[in-house]
């Protein structure tokens, strides 16, 4: 069923796909058309999921990427507002990587946040849609998302299907739960969730340096154990780091801080 649906989908909007690609081509500034990232499929596969790319690879003057809200062109915004830029994982379908509904594939650095309960999200392939897309889209927090996709794991039938892409296609319409900004976690709770995940409770201002849990710590008193994650001898050394590293002029902070 994925497979003919898929395949007729891309033979009925083919002409789309070359307007798009035609029109990015020009808007992403020599970017490329396509983007393509890991992400993790059934049994935790590792795939390549194919999306139509809506940012250019504009740089600072270190070399560094600009944020995604300065390389976002007007047709990015567009595509990303209808959900066109998903059209290409039609050919993820095709391929059986993935299905039209199922868990979306998130980033392959969140895996190391999944407890078993969270990982049978993994048990089928994921969607371009899915239930959690169809009960709050970008717009849900990644705890009820979890929730949304087990949900589906333990009732996936064909009329679920159906009915999923029914929604999904309810919701474009009518652009319903956009979200603006990036696809990464998106607020202060979601970072909370994924923490309790881990087991691992982030906290500023412990002394860390002095505790026989942590290895001892590099220089600063600053320990990298996990992917992203940092641990500071003080809550002054953090506040400092994130002051330095995001480029405030002024930062308000509450004064039991420090």
């Amino acid at each position: 069923f994925d497979f003919i649906i898929a395949l007729l989908f891309i033979i009925a909007l083919s002409p789309m796909f070359i307007i798009i690609a035609i029109w990015l081509n020009f808007a992403n500034k020599g970017a490329g058309v396509f983007f393509c990232q890991n992400r993790p499929g059934k049994d935790g596969k590792i795939f390549k999921v194919i999306k139509f790319k809506s940012m250019t690879d504009e740089c600072d003057k270190n070399g560094k990427l600009l944020p995604d809200a300065q390389r976002i062109t007007k047709v990015g915004r567009f595509i990303r507002n209808t959900s066109l830029d998903e059209l290409p994982q039609l050919i993820n379908v095709l391929k059986g990587d993935m299905a039209l509904v199922g868990p979306r594939p998130l980033d392959i650095d969140y895996l190391q946040f999944y407890s078993a309960y969270h990982s049978r999200r993994h048990e089928v392939r994921p969607g371009i849609t899915g239930w959690a897309q169809v009960n709050g889209r970008n717009n849900t927090k990644f705890s009820e998302k979890f929730e949304y996709d087990v949900w589906y794991v333990d009732h996936i039938t064909m009329w679920l299907d159906i009915r999923i892409i029914y929604l999904t296609i309810m919701n474009v319409l009518k652009r319903s739960d956009i979200g603006t900004g990036s696809s990464n976690m998106k607020n202060v709770d979601d970072l909370h969730f994924l923490d309790r995940c881990l087991g691992n409770l982030r906290e500023w201002g412990s002394e860390y340096h002095s505790c026989t849990y942590f290895p001892k710590s590099r220089k600063n008193n600053i320990t990298n154990l996990f992917h992203g994650a940092f641990y500071y001898g003080n809550g002054r050394m953090a506040i400092a780091d994130i002051f330095n590293q995001c480029g405030y002029k002024r930062l308000w902070l509450p004064e039991y801080f420090c």
